[in-house]
């Protein structure tokens, strides 16, 4: 084995016990003003019987970030599965900047797979990697590993693919048939898994920090709750359910607590909610709406919406309580932030009086650039890695997601057809 062949043990893929949902997200490149880079993957040696075509996955996924372009596999004249079988001057002439090639074996009950990224260029290896037998019902999940890795080698940054999205749909126009659903699907739109359906509206989808468990808004009869959904074995827990607003929930970062909005003794303000014990405590207490929360990494501070300066902006304040500071001023409205994972900027919905667009605020600077197209774009939520955000863009389609790099280059429609598509979420990584 090549001294650059490493192993890779992966870490604990989620098993989502739920109804299959009835359609993919049909997810599309709409725009790019980047120059993919050109990448050859070559079909897995072994993989004929796998019910899955891992190599053709790691190709969509690095094809649907936008910042690569996969050559097809009718134009390559070679199809190696050993870097001792690459003949780069092959790949040079066609002008592939790198080429991943593959082996699959049969091992019991499952099957392991071999990978490796090789730069044409430079004649070398830059990766390669063996990861331990997956069940076949989870190649998709192995795929998503190796596209990570080639993502991150080349781009210098996290990939994103072995991740998975929440958001809810709404079918049946307006009356009885009406229907609002919870689903988690892969971060490609593939397996989606049905949460929680709900005559009643669904709202606000919050991963926890490990992954485990959703925290969502649904209603009953009218009234709102705030429920803790665990994904692997689809225990349901009502976690709080006050008169007025239920709403907005928040996970901390250790996973223990939530940050919500409720309005049972005055104006709807901002509580903190031991995850455990259910044990409350009132966060901010003003006349004025304050909703939205969301926590910094460290844990030590909450960002949130409040009207209390005359209209909708983002304000700051200590975890543990205090006096808020406003943070946003430009435009008429900024609402609905969520934190960076690095901590040092916010995603936001901007109104600026032409129309609602997302926007990245610079919390050292206080500089606003807005990154997607409007008019009506809201519920912004960041992939782990920091470098992509996903929100609903209501058009000439309905509502459907769509995700943006933070730099605005690079785009993407997510389109379920048959149904709007609102309020997406992006889960954390497996830790």
């Amino acid at each position: 084995m090549n001294a650059m062949t490493r192993k890779l043990f992966a870490a604990g893929l989620l098993a989502l016990a739920a109804q299959a949902a009835h359609a993919d997200l049909d997810i599309t490149v709409t725009g790019s003003n980047v120059a993919p880079k050109p990448i050859a993957v070559v079909p897995f040696s072994g993989a004929a019987d796998a019910p899955t075509d891992v190599a053709a996955v790691v190709a969509a996924d690095l094809d649907r970030s936008g910042l690569f372009k996969t050559m097809a596999r009718s134009d390559m004249l070679e199809k190696p599965d050993e870097p001792s079988q690459v003949d780069y001057r092959n790949w040079r002439a066609v002008g592939m900047d790198d080429v991943v090639i593959g082996q699959m074996r049969r091992d019991g009950n499952g099957y392991t797979t071999r990978f490796y990224l090789l730069d044409v260029y430079r004649g070398e290896q830059l990766l390669g990697f063996d990861i331990p037998s997956a069940p076949p019902n989870q190649l998709r999940y192995v795929a998503h590993q190796i596209a990570d890795l080639i993502y991150e080698k080349l781009t210098g940054v996290r990939g994103y693919f072995n991740t998975q999205i929440a958001y809810i749909t709404v079918t049946g126009g307006i009356g009885p048939s009406r229907r609002w659903q919870l689903i988690v699907a892969d971060s490609d739109g593939e397996s989606p898994r049905v949460i929680a359906t709900s005559k009643e509206p669904l709202m606000s989808p919050a991963w926890s920090p490990d992954r485990t468990r959703l925290a969502y808004v649904g209603y009953e009869h009218g009234h709102s709750a705030i429920y803790l959904h665990t994904l692997a074995t689809g225990e349901l827990r009502r976690f709080v359910f006050e008169k007025g607003i239920n709403g907005a929930p928040a996970w901390s970062p250790d996973g223990s607590k939530l940050a919500v909005t409720l309005s049972f003794e005055t104006n709807p303000d901002i509580y903190v909610v031991d995850v455990a014990t259910g044990a409350r405590r009132r966060l901010t207490e003003n006349s004025a709406i304050d909703t939205e929360p969301s926590w910094s990494p460290d844990g030590q501070s909450i960002v949130f919406t409040s009207d209390r300066g005359g209209s909708a902006q983002i304000y700051k304040m200590s975890a543990s309580g205090g006096s808020p500071t406003r943070l946003t001023f430009q435009g008429k409205q900024n609402l609905r932030a969520e934190y960076a994972p690095d901590g040092r900027s916010l995603v936001l919905v901007n109104n600026d009086g032409s129309g609602y667009r997302i926007g990245l605020f610079d919390l050292q600077t206080g500089n606003l650039r807005l990154i997607s197209n409007g008019p009506l774009d809201e519920s912004p939520s960041f992939a782990p890695n920091g470098a992509v955000v996903i929100y609903t863009a209501t058009g000439r389609h309905g509502s459907e997601l769509e995700t943006v790099t933070v730099d605005g280059r690079v785009r993407q429609t997510l389109r379920q057809v048959g149904s709007e598509v609102r309020e997406p979420a992006w889960s954390p990584y497996i830790r």
